[in-house]
């Protein structure tokens, strides 16, 4: 299970395991109060040199391990939403890729925008790769995850 918690990365990255991480008010699964500390994990964001440590929990009471992740970004997903929807934006828009990020990665986004939006929105969508994506993220999607 996955809680999308307020992070600055930065300092994340400069505190590591002293990061001071919020702690949720009880367990999504089965609502308990009671969460214990179940140690770090490590995950990897665009612009830092080594995995940062996101802080886990597990409830006693049905087992479920949470873990934090930063508000911005998908689960499985090493840049933010905002760097993603710009790099459809200017492909759709100027057939260009962003700099700074490989084409081969930016490719796999798009086309699983491509392909999430046939699968969800059929062949009589008309508005466009972006607006595609937008309505997805509103459904509570990941608009470019590969998994349909």
């Amino acid at each position: 299970m996955v809680i999308f918690s307020d992070v600055k990365l930065k300092d994340l990255f400069e505190k590591e395991r002293n990061y001071p991480w919020r702690k949720p008010e009880g367990c999504p699964c089965c609502n308990s109060y009671r969460l214990w500390g179940h140690g770090f994990a490590e995950a990897i964001f665009d612009g830092y040199a080594r995995p940062l440590l996101l802080k886990l929990y597990r409830c006693p009471d049905c087992g479920c391990v949470i873990r934090l992740r930063p508000k911005g970004h998908f689960k499985r997903f090493q840049a933010q939403v905002e760097t993603i929807r710009l790099s459809i934006t200017l492909k759709s828009t100027s057939n260009r890729w962003l700099s700074g990020i490989s084409r081969s990665r930016q490719g796999h986004w798009f086309r699983a925008l491509k392909k999430r939006i046939n699968a969800y929105l059929t062949e009589t969508w008309v508005e466009g790769v972006v607006a595609g994506f937008d309505y997805l993220l509103q459904l509570g999607q990941i608009p470019v995850s590969r998994s349909i």
